[in-house]
């Protein structure tokens, strides 16, 4: 607590238990606490390694899933409002997501990132006696994150418990103005309207489908013919 004339006053400075961290340390820190990003397949998710020129797509997916990958790193430079992706599934938006988590750990800055279904199991959870976490605090963690990013939302068992939880997570993030990414398979009009309503709201989000098909069908068709050609010469 500092009187308002103190140059330190309403300014940000890192906790002292912090400043000794390395910045090895400081990422590790921040990807532990970053929610699924921990995992190997996200942490490993970037910019650089996101595939937007596939060779094999006709050119109006090639140039929608070019402006996806625009919109994804403008907004993980700007952090401006919210950015709702949808696609089906393996068109890329996770990757997205992901890259633009990983953004921001790389600038030492907070991010939570959560798969839906496994978000509102983890809230259950900590009812239990074995959480080490509470309820409460699990909670604010989500709706008060400087960056969160719900991936797969719409994906969970739709129990009016977990309408609730999901409502009150995106009311609270659209009337703070917190910065948020979604990644769903569904159209908008498939999601509960009280939810939908913030997301195509134009002055806080940028709703954007992308049109590119599963790429890992990609993946497959070319292992595929690597070794049906490697067949014919053996």
């Amino acid at each position: 607590m500092l009187p308002s004339g103190h140059p330190d006053f309403s300014r940000v400075v890192p906790c002292q238990c912090n400043q000794g961290e390395s910045e090895e340390e400081r990422l590790s820190r921040l990807q532990r606490d970053a929610g699924d990003l921990g995992l190997e397949l996200l942490r490993n998710m970037s910019f650089e390694n996101f595939d937007r020129r596939r060779a094999n797509l006709p050119k109006e997916q090639q140039e929608n899933l070019e402006r996806a990958f625009r919109l994804a790193r403008d907004f993980a430079e700007s952090l401006d409002g919210w950015l709702v992706l949808q696609g089906p599934t393996g068109c890329g938006k996770t990757h997205l997501a992901a890259a633009i988590a990983n953004y921001q750990l790389q600038k030492g800055k907070p991010v939570f990132f959560k798969v839906v279904p496994d978000l509102l199991d983890h809230l259950r959870s900590t009812f239990t006696p074995e959480s080490k976490v509470t309820y409460d605090e699990l909670f604010e963690r989500v709706k008060k994150a400087p960056l969160l990013i719900l991936d797969d939302f719409g994906k969970q068992a739709s129990t009016p418990w977990a309408q609730e939880k999901l409502y009150q997570v995106i009311n609270y993030r659209y009337n703070a103005r917190l910065s948020t990414v979604i990644t769903t398979r569904l159209s908008l009009e498939d999601i509960e309207l009280e939810i939908s309503s913030r997301m195509i709201d134009p002055k806080v989000s940028t709703v954007f489908g992308i049109i590119a098909p599963d790429f890992r069908g990609d993946h497959t068709a070319t292992e595929m013919g690597k070794r049906h050609r490697g067949s014919r010469t053996g």
